[in-house]
């Protein structure tokens, strides 16, 4: 081996030593992240379950903040197991956050509803998602290096890209279960109780990992360092006061967890929120296209993960942003036609205008403070795009046909909605879930297979470049701290800010402009600050 100056180890692992690293730690990766996103699968479920309020955009905006905070908790569980990762080791570290997440899943799975126990139940769900948000804090990078450590670097990013799929795969996980709890189960019995199963599933899953990482050794990078006594003492404090690390953590932060997170939850969770709200699709359609395309579309992450390591890491993440710009726009717009073109042809062909005083629609309040608002809530509960105009005068526009308002009760929630859903059904609106045909089908599939692909061209190489960017001593630490306030922050809150987004404007496609924006930024400071050319080794010229 070389000395602790460049970091590197020269190892050779045998081909079943890579097999078994790579199965051990993405299977975990996987779990891991089934744990996680299985409450944003089931997002619909919570809302009712935990943040009942009788106001369907309310639920759904609150178990979006709830989402939120798991992932808001994301950095501390980076720091904290960072610190243990870059002290005490690679592998350990890993086992106790697969441990914590897992059994903070099993957890939400065994909470009354608030029916019972009132607003003990949100706060319980609020505190085990904090849970999970410091466990997957300290998993990401703990799998990533793992990975990383035992590579050869001529392959560190065809490896490291098997760590990246998992992610992927811990959402398709989560999938296929509801499918299939759903599938074997009637509604009733799947609404009443059974919807708790995929969480209790969890501590299936955790026993299974943990057998997996407890037959894997210490990484050979850790013993290195640990043999020469050049383990960091403080990584914490050592990640913002090695030279040239804070400009590192700035570009991994910026240019590179941001971006990729954005494009990964609006290929996801955006395009399933929309399929299934805005569009009105079968919910059980939505599901199979989604994950399907999710499946296919893990394949991307391990090839430009590979062939990040002929071109460099730079490039790939470069094109993708840059397509995700040109892009993201039409392919929603192609999925919108796909899935429901009557109503889209309605919204097209009979427009609703909304003119009023007081029309300050507040999407967190459960009762609006005027009955315009009351109005465009109603509206956007029903998913159908209105334009608003000021006036002093309360006034519904659908198509040609204007509608008075005044002799109504507004105020009585339920008669208002009936009213408005009968003006706009005889006005030739249809709020029946639809089910695609199966070419529509596979053209919502194909759009989502392109984002997939703009996914895996910035993600797939990430966890090797990563790696590369930071000493070993502060690496899990360094790499960390970046990545999860990026993807926390930036993606985690991303279903909460598109869907205030689109609440607040009456158009579904509002919440994109979030994700373009962060892209845009992102690209601008990954061409300025990641390097290009080949992969370089772990501490050597790393920008």
């Amino acid at each position: 081996m070389t000395g602790a100056e460049t970091g590197d180890v020269v190892r050779e692992p045998s081909a079943s030593d890579i097999r078994l690293v790579i199965a051990a730690s993405s299977m975990g990766t996987v779990f891991e992240w089934y744990d996680f996103f299985i409450y944003g699968t089931l997002a619909g479920i919570i809302g009712q379950a935990f943040f009942p309020s009788g106001n369907a955009t309310l639920e759904t905006l609150l178990v979006w903040a709830g989402f939120a905070v798991g992932f808001g908790f994301r950095p501390l569980g980076a720091i904290l197991f960072g610190y243990l990762g870059d002290r005490l080791g690679r592998k350990y570290t890993f086992l106790v956050t697969v441990t914590l997440m897992g059994v903070a899943t099993a957890g939400v799975g065994l909470i009354p509803e608030a029916s019972s126990i009132g607003f003990v139940a949100p706060v319980i769900v609020l505190v085990l998602r904090v849970l999970q948000g410091l466990a997957l804090g300290g998993e990401y990078g703990g799998a990533a290096i793992y990975v990383s450590e035992h590579s050869p670097p001529e392959r560190r990013g065809y490896f490291t890209g098997y760590i990246q799929a998992s992610v992927v795969g811990g959402f398709v996980l989560s999938l296929i279960v509801v499918l299939g709890c759903k599938a074997l189960l009637s509604e009733e019995v799947w609404l009443a109780w059974a919807w708790r199963l995929p969480f209790l599933l969890s501590l299936v899953l955790l026993g299974i990992s943990l057998w997996m990482r407890l037959k894997l050794s210490e990484s050979p990078v850790f013993q290195a360092m640990r043999a020469e006594g050049e383990v960091s003492g403080n990584p914490f404090t050592e990640s913002f006061t090695y030279p040239g690390n804070r400009k590192r953590i700035f570009i991994a932060l910026f240019g590179i967890a941001a971006g990729l997170t954005v494009i990964w939850y609006t290929a996801m969770f955006s395009a399933l929120g929309f399929l299934k709200g805005a569009m009105r699709m079968e919910t059980t359609a939505a599901e199979v296209i989604i994950g399907a395309s999710a499946a296919i579309g893990m394949v991307f992450f391990v090839v430009f993960g590979a062939l990040s390591d002929r071109i460099g890491r730079k490039k790939p993440i470069v094109w993708g942003y840059a397509l995700t710009l040109v892009v993201l726009f039409p392919a929603f717009w192609i999925m919108g036609e796909s899935a429901n073109p009557h109503l889209v042809q309605t919204n097209r062909e009979v427009p609703v205008f909304v003119a009023g005083p007081g029309c300050a629609y507040s999407p967190f309040k459960a009762e609006q403070a005027s009955p315009c608002a009351s109005l465009l809530g109603d509206l956007t509960e029903l998913g159908v795009t209105y334009t608003l105009y000021p006036s002093d005068t309360l006034m519904l526009r659908i198509g040609e046909q204007v509608e008075d308002l005044s002799a109504h009760p507004w105020s009585f929630a339920k008669a208002r909605k009936e009213r408005l859903a009968g003006l706009l059904h005889a006005a030739g609106y249809s709020f029946e879930r639809v089910r695609p045909a199966p070419l529509a089908a596979l053209k919502i599939a194909a759009m989502l297979l392109v984002l997939m692909a703009l996914s895996g061209a910035t993600y797939g190489p990430v966890a090797a470049l990563l790696a590369e960017m930071f000493p070993p001593r502060i690496r899990y630490s360094s790499m960390s701290i970046p990545y999860h306030i990026g993807t926390g922050y930036f993606g985690g809150f991303l279903p909460l800010i598109s869907s205030y987004m689109v609440a607040s404007s009456g158009n579904p496609f509002q919440g994109l402009w979030y994700t373009w924006g962060v892209v845009a930024f992102a690209l601008l400071i990954s061409l300025w600050g990641l390097q290009g050319g080949p992969p370089r080794d772990f501490g050597k010229d790393a920008p």
